[in-house]
């Protein structure tokens, strides 16, 4: 990921829905050479206020709609009084293709949330406090925050991941493209080779090799009984940067699974208060 970054021209396009506390509108931005889609969630009033971007979980591109996958945050936190961008990602909604994304580990949604942040710091809409901002990730997009803390420090003032994947990203080829998708499997390991037979790659690819970099307060939430990433993961990214000297907090929800239910209210009501006290 070391790269120059070029996030702007963040443009509302059109208004989906109005409700008693924000309008949510379609939004379009630029990545390197791709326009992403997504929505922002605008709070009522002259603004500025803090912005926080959602990085969402894998959903099946050829299904994917925009916005999908982290309505109920989208919701709670523009409610709590944050702009919130939720970012669609290349191949997804109205975003541009790119036909390299699977091959290249999707490493580019990082550059696409990174890019995101500059188009959020350089617009020019007054609502928006470029000053204010921080991410909030779930599952995949867990892994996409972690990436982005250690490729750009200094970018955000906080982050907080739901349910991430492994910030081992072997664990994560072996567990749902080695096994799954062998097709995917075979493009990766001709492009970049096997984490057998190319090793440094795998490294380079994986944030946990690089938490010495990061510089922001990470809020690590899991469920107990998660069985789509499981709870050692957690546990290990959290041992890695607090080996690191990283300001880090791991939140355990018993009970709770890879989609939080009945804890869910109580996980964001931490997120809201540590997002509030990083940006003040």
């Amino acid at each position: 990921m070391a790269k120059e970054y070029d996030g702007r021209a963040l443009r509302l396009r059109r208004v989906l829905a109005r409700t008693d506390a924000y309008v949510r509108h379609a939004v379009t931005y630029r990545s390197g050479d791709l326009r992403i889609s997504g929505i922002l969630n605008l709070p009522r009033g002259d603004g500025p206020f803090p912005v926080a971007i959602l990085a969402h979980g894998y959903i099946d591109p050829a299904i994917y709609t925009t916005g999908r996958g982290m309505m109920r945050e989208q919701d709670y936190l523009a409610r709590e009084g944050f702009a919130v961008l939720h970012v669609d990602y290349r191949n997804h909604a109205g975003s541009d293709d790119d036909p390299t994304a699977e091959r290249d580990l999707r490493l580019g949604y990082t550059e696409d949330v990174i890019n995101a942040v500059l188009a959020v710091r350089g617009s020019d809409d007054p609502r928006l406090d470029g000053d204010r901002v921080g991410l909030v990730g779930r599952s995949m997009g867990g892994g996409v925050v972690q990436n982005v803390l250690v490729t750009q420090p200094g970018l955000v003032d906080a982050a907080v991941v739901f349910a991430s994947v492994s910030s081992d990203t072997v664990d994560n080829y072996e567990r749902w493209i080695a096994a799954d998708r062998p097709e995917v499997a075979a493009d990766i390991v001709r492009a970049h080779g096997s984490p057998e037979e190319n090793p440094d790659f795998w490294e380079q690819a994986s944030p946990r090799t690089y938490v010495e970099r990061a510089t922001e307060p990470l809020l690590i939430l899991h469920g107990t009984v998660d069985d789509t990433c499981p709870p050692r993961w957690a546990r290990r990214t959290a041992a890695a940067f607090e080996r690191a000297g990283k300001d880090v907090e791991l939140v355990w929800y018993e009970g709770e699974g890879h989609a939080f239910g009945p804890q869910w209210p109580a996980s964001m009501r931490r997120t809201v208060r540590f997002l509030q006290a990083q940006m003040s």
